[in-house]
């Protein structure tokens, strides 16, 4: 497991760039514009199957 953030560069309900770390909540980011607070995961990747002939 790792514990460095997944660094967003725009608020998802906004827009706005001017993003803070919200320490309160571990791993979520506050929007100063619109003062929501969210958080960001990587999931991972999608990668195509390959098939062997």
């Amino acid at each position: 497991m790792t514990t460095e953030r997944a660094t967003p560069f725009y608020c998802p309900y906004c827009g706005d760039e001017d993003l803070r770390p919200e320490e309160e909540t571990p791993n979520a980011w506050l929007c100063t514009a619109c003062r929501r607070v969210f958080s960001v995961k990587f999931a991972g990747l999608s990668l195509p199957e390959v098939t062997s002939q």
